[in-house]
């Protein structure tokens, strides 16, 4: 028995509330209303889970509701990418496709194609469904987690409600230091989104630290242990091997990827290929099991303008590709990981080759920093980089916090670094022209209507993006916000938020 007794911010974010969206076979799907002045509401895109529902009870010792559960027990064992390729649409695909305003068959077709991936653990059903893929909305990850020095359970829990509420669409939890297994247990017991992980960092530390007393025994331990609690996505350096190491001799910042390092010296000090590499074979077969999605991660990717797109980081992005297929025989989903630090002009080429090598694999970038020279405003530098990434083809971009290069973020710089990124993934969305980027193509309703979600029309835009088919819009006799921009401004802070705690010890497994 662990006690603990986090309290978490609730409540509706100040200008609008919580609906939900019927769907078929009783489905419910959440967005958050805007009530407009004009008389309209519109219906966005909602990550916060309960926490902004003021008809929910919050109980985090218990957790949240097994959404998905129902879904899980009802059909036999598999993976959306083999349920996919079988023809057959899963509840997660209807419930991704509401949310996305799309056919339930383009994100079947397009998880069929590998091109997106829908991160389910069947041991994670408290989550809400999402889809991750270039046809679809540009998603935002947060990344949270405590070290040996700072934090607790009690602030990552709300860390990971804190960046949900403000649009953080996975967050991965980077734990390293005391109780990472009990930190990981209250996260995903009580989160509404996709949570990820890097085996490795606790794998470390049941290695005492020491990168060359790692064993791809205990390296599998952690990784079912994992597995088993309901990490939805993983990331594993398998692509570092040890003939790249030497081409990072010459880099200006060397490797700055922490998996990557530590993987790096454990070929170094073994004189071996990566156990990574060698095993991933079962590795897959660990991750199908329970439909785990791999985020390959980019070990070698450059920590300074001066090393974007080098040697070591395309011939990493190469072995990638091959373990991307070799991973997609097995019905395992796949994401890749990409660069930290890239120019814009360097930017298309990313996203070219990841696609040309990698299957056209959901591409999840770290930024990228367009510039080096800013410490303490690279939510900034890196927003500009995402925004043009996701534009060309990056599906989700994982956010950057002004403590970026400085320190661990505090709540603070979570919601600064989730709101910077949700900017930059709109601004690429409007790019790609997405269905539901622009104001007219979201769901409204006339003045004087019920503001109940069965009563709300959706304006028939049946565009969907990189479609050459023209957009229809909504009839002139339907109002639209003259407004938006100001009522988006309102709602930047919390409203009638409040704390809820929980006092009650929970069990870890």
């Amino acid at each position: 028995m662990t006690a603990v007794a986090p309290s978490v911010t609730t409540g509706p974010v100040r200008g609008s509330h919580k609906a939900y969206v019927e769907g078929p076979d009783g489905l419910r799907v959440p967005v958050r209303r805007i009530e407009l002045s004009t008389g309209v509401h519109h219906d966005v895109y909602d990550t916060s889970g309960p926490y902004t529902d003021d008809t929910a009870t919050i109980d985090l010792a218990t957790g949240l509701a097994p959404l998905r559960a129902p879904w899980i027990a009802a059909r036999e064992p598999g993976t959306q990418l083999s349920y996919a390729r079988a023809g057959l649409i899963t509840p997660e695909m209807r419930f991704a496709a509401i949310r996305e305003g799309v056919d339930a068959e383009l994100v079947r077709a397009e998880v069929a194609r590998g091109r997106a991936v829908i991160p389910a653990n069947r041991r994670h059903p408290e989550s809400e469904p999402m889809v991750i893929g270039k046809r679809f909305l540009v998603k935002v990850n947060a990344n949270i987690g405590n070290s040996a020095v700072t934090s607790s359970i009690e602030e990552e829990v709300e860390k990971m409600v804190w960046a949900t509420r403000w649009g953080a669409d996975t967050v991965m939890d980077l734990s390293t230091g005391r109780q990472i297994h009990e930190t990981r247990e209250w996260i995903l017991r009580n989160a509404p989104v996709p949570i990820g992980t890097v085996p490795i960092y606790q794998a470390l530390e049941r290695a005492g630290g020491d990168p060359a007393k790692l064993s791809w025994e205990l390296y599998r331990d952690v990784v079912v242990e994992q597995c088993e609690q309901g990490v939805d996505y993983m990331t594993v350096h398998a692509g570092v091997l040890l003939r790249y190491v030497p081409l990072t001799a010459k880099r200006v910042t060397g490797i700055v990827s922490r998996g990557g390092s530590i993987m790096a010296a454990w070929c170094l000090a073994h004189h071996r290929e990566s156990f990574l590499y060698t095993h991933f074979s079962e590795l897959c077969d660990i991750l199908r099991a329970y439909d785990v999605t791999f985020s390959l991660g980019d070990g070698l990717r450059p920590g300074s303008i001066a090393d974007a797109n080098d040697e070591a980081q395309l011939a990493e992005l190469k072995t990638l590709g091959e373990l991307t297929a070799v991973a997609r025989a097995k019905d395992v989903q796949v994401m890749i990981e990409g660069p930290g630090h890239v120019p814009l002009h360097k930017v298309d080429e990313n996203v070219r080759l990841e696609e040309e090598w990698c299957g056209e694999a959901p591409f999840y970038t770290l930024g990228p920093l367009a510039t080096d020279v800013a410490p303490g405003y690279d939510h900034i530098t890196s927003a500009i980089g995402a925004a043009r990434i996701a534009q060309v083809g990056t599906a989700m971009l994982c956010y950057v916090t002004p403590k970026e290069h400085l320190g661990l973020p505090d709540r603070d710089d979570v919601k600064t670094g989730v709101i910077t990124y949700k900017i930059a993934a709109h601004a690429a969305d409007l790019a790609k022209e997405h269905p539901r980027a622009r104001p007219g193509t979201t769901r409204c309703r006339r003045p004087g209507s019920s503001s109940a979600g069965s009563t709300s029309s959706t304006c028939p835009s049946t565009r969907t993006p990189h479609s050459p088919s023209t957009t229809r819009r909504c009839p002139p006799n339907r109002p639209r916000p003259r407004t938006s921009a100001r009522c988006a401004a309102r709602s930047s802070a919390p409203c009638g938020s409040r704390r809820t705690s929980a006092t009650t010890p929970r069990p870890t497994a």
